[in-house]
């Protein structure tokens, strides 16, 4: 296309106008990449042109490369190492070089690193050390001596180091078990809305390096998460569950307590984990097993109707013969 040309925005295939940029990833949406009005369209290599004058930019990895334009392009957000009037910080923390917003509460002992932003309502209590470059939204929470690295994000809502969820039965009545561990968030990890990171028992709860969290999730005390895994939403990982790195939990999956999962497993959606899964690959079903078995087992259940139908067939005649023979 013309060298000349330049965008001034971007936009989905469908909504793009003749100065957007946008990107053709996904095969589902060749239709909206053939009839699009975009200026310009990211695609994959020898990709055919849509139409004359389409300017067709060819990428190895679609959606990173429009992300990278996005992230160049989009207004950054406004940051001032500065403490507003209605946050209380008390005395001992130490904030130096961070953005403490609107109401929000840092506690004795804190330690914020340069470059954190803690949004409107957010509480760090006492002990909590939180590194450099972080951004924590409105109304989460770390509780006490909770230890985050560099560049974590919590979404709004988000807790880490809530109490782990642990109780006897005692002269009929249900006693907490005292959770006296912590939590730990490894650099870039990412902690969606009204998620939750229960504080250990003893010793410490793990989410490992550039690991991200969705919204909704549950994840037990004394967890061990890997490094670079994606847990989706509404998941819950029960406690002392190990999981290996560049592990997937998909949407709705549960994962009972004391497991181990090894690394590059991956577990498709609502699928229930009941013993550990000791080999990569892809998991499902309840409970969850390698999915080709699970497909041909799935096959086999929606076959029972005309199995049985027939087996009730079979059996008359059986009986018939048997009659007959008898007679």
């Amino acid at each position: 296309g013309d060298p000349e040309f330049r965008i001034t925005g971007f936009a989905a295939l469908k909504d793009a106008g003749p100065k957007d940029l946008a990107f053709l990833g996904n095969e589902l949406y060749y239709s909206d990449y053939m009839a699009t009005a975009a200026g310009a369209v990211m695609t994959v290599a020898k990709a055919p042109v849509a139409r004359e004058g389409l300017i067709v930019i060819d990428v190895d990895n679609p959606s990173v490369a429009f992300s990278r334009v996005i992230e160049a392009l989009q207004q950054k957000r406004a940051f001032e190492a500065e403490v507003h009037p209605t946050a209380f910080v008390h005395p001992s923390a130490q904030v130096v070089g961070a953005m403490i917003r609107a109401n929000a509460v840092v506690e004795e002992g804190v330690v914020v690193g340069k470059g954190t932003e803690v949004g409107p309502g957010v509480v760090l209590e006492r002990g909590v050390q939180v590194g450099e470059d972080c951004l924590f939204y409105a109304n989460s929470v770390v509780r006490e001596r909770c230890e985050l690295g560099d560049r974590v994000v919590l979404q709004p809502g988000a807790v880490v180091g809530s109490e782990g969820y642990g109780y006897e039965l005692v002269d009929g009545c249900h006693r907490p078990i005292p959770q006296v561990g912590i939590a730990v968030l490894e650099d870039d990890v990412e902690i969606g809305a009204n998620s939750s990171v229960d504080r250990a028992r003893f010793g410490k709860t793990v989410i490992g390096e550039g690991s991200k969290i969705d919204n909704l999730a549950q994840i037990g005390h004394n967890v061990e998460l890997g490094k670079h895994c994606l847990v989706v939403a509404q998941v819950g990982i029960a406690g002392s569950s190990k999981l290996g790195d560049y592990v997937t939990i998909a949407a709705q999956t549960g994962v009972a307590g004391h497991l181990q999962l090894a690394d590059n497993v991956i577990v498709a959606a609502r699928a229930g984990v009941t013993k550990s899964l000791t080999k990569p690959g892809v998991y499902w079903g309840m409970p969850a097993i390698p999915l080709r078995d699970e497909k041909r087992r799935l096959v086999h259940s929606l076959r029972l109707p005309d199995m049985n139908s027939e087996l009730r067939t079979l059996r008359k005649q059986v009986a018939a013969l048997e009659k007959k023979l008898s007679d």
